[in-house]
């Protein structure tokens, strides 16, 4: 209980100086946020600068200290502002519309990418003097040393372009009734090429970690010894080295998973598919700063919560933690 304790208020704290930053820092940045949204727009007098302020929020006079407390107390509640490029949608419903498509993609992708990792690297390592083995790493290892976007256009061009079996993009056909049998069938044919570019060149990373942990752990003598005790060896490498050599893994996968809501930045942007990565993308091209702020503060709670998911992990996994070894 002192552990959770301990690690509950370390994530409170951070949470605190996560969204303090958050707050401050769109502050310093140079430029008019109203501004820049008036010469988006045409035909607009210059007269109406004043009435955009207001309408979201900006002709304030509060000092910084009460808008630092209103911003908090408005996080709490939910409410993240007006959205500056999609006017007048609250930022909570654009979030809304994408954070979906991000953790159904990203979410998915991110544990698929580690279990098949994971496996194989458990088996690379207890079967390393096999060229099987070495071939399977040396094929994703030289899948990964590709950026993940180079594999995504090489996929549409194939696949999309050439052959006509997917989609150039997009998440969904506009043809499609939403919710209906075709929209969902429509949905999965448009994720095929975006999950399976993340998924390949996200197993190579999980496969070394494991695989160079394990290797590091059936050298220890505590393994030895339950060689020399005569315990079945899918014991030994389950429960003695898999289970030991996983723990790096573990810590890996939560900031793997906490940042799935950031979305794939460069996937996204490559398939056009409309999830948290390209809306920061938009967000930063059109300085819709309230939009930026939450997606910011979603990402970095995100990376919060799940490293504090993995300490819980960690010490379910390790009675050194429960023991309060460490």
């Amino acid at each position: 209980m002192k552990y959770l304790a301990r690690k509950f208020g370390m994530l409170i704290f951070t949470l605190f100086v996560s969204m303090s930053i958050n707050f401050f820092l769109p502050r310093l940045m140079p430029g008019d946020p109203a501004k820049a949204l008036m010469d988006r727009m045409e035909g607009v007098e210059a007269e109406k600068l004043e009435s955009v302020r207001a309408a979201f929020g900006l002709d304030t006079k509060d000092s910084l200290p009460v808008q630092y407390g209103k911003y908090l107390l408005n996080t709490v509640k939910g409410d993240l502002g007006i959205s500056l490029s999609r006017f007048p949608m609250p930022v909570s419903k654009v979030l809304a519309s994408a954070l979906p498509w991000t953790i159904g993609l990203m979410g998915l992708c991110t544990i698929i990418g580690f279990s098949i990792g994971t496996l194989l690297g458990i088996w690379a390592a207890w079967k390393r003097q096999t060229k099987l083995a070495s071939f399977t790493v040396g094929f994703f290892t030289f899948i990964r040393s590709f950026p993940y976007f180079w594999l995504g256009l090489f996929l549409i061009y194939i696949f999309s372009f050439k052959l006509r079996a997917f989609p150039l993009g997009g998440a969904f056909s506009v043809d499609q009734t939403r919710g209906s049998a075709g929209w969902w069938l429509s949905v999965v044919q448009h994720g095929i090429l975006p999950a399976f570019t993340i998924t390949l060149s996200s197993i190579g990373a999980w496969l070394l970690m494991m695989r160079n942990n394990m290797i590091n752990v059936l050298a220890e003598e505590f393994i030895t010894l339950a060689i020399a005790k005569g315990l079945p060896m899918q014991r030994i490498r389950l429960m003695y080295a898999a289970r030991n050599a996983i723990l790096p893994s573990v810590t890996g996968f939560a900031m793997s998973f906490g940042f799935i809501v950031g979305g794939g930045l460069i996937t996204e942007m490559v398939f056009a598919y409309p999830g948290m990565g390209y809306m920061l993308y938009q967000a930063v091209n059109a300085k819709d700063y309230p939009l930026m702020q939450a997606i910011f503060l979603i990402i970095a709670a995100s990376v919060l919560v799940a490293n504090f998911l993995a300490d819980i992990a960690i010490m379910l996994l390790d009675p050194r933690v429960r023991d309060g070894a460490k």
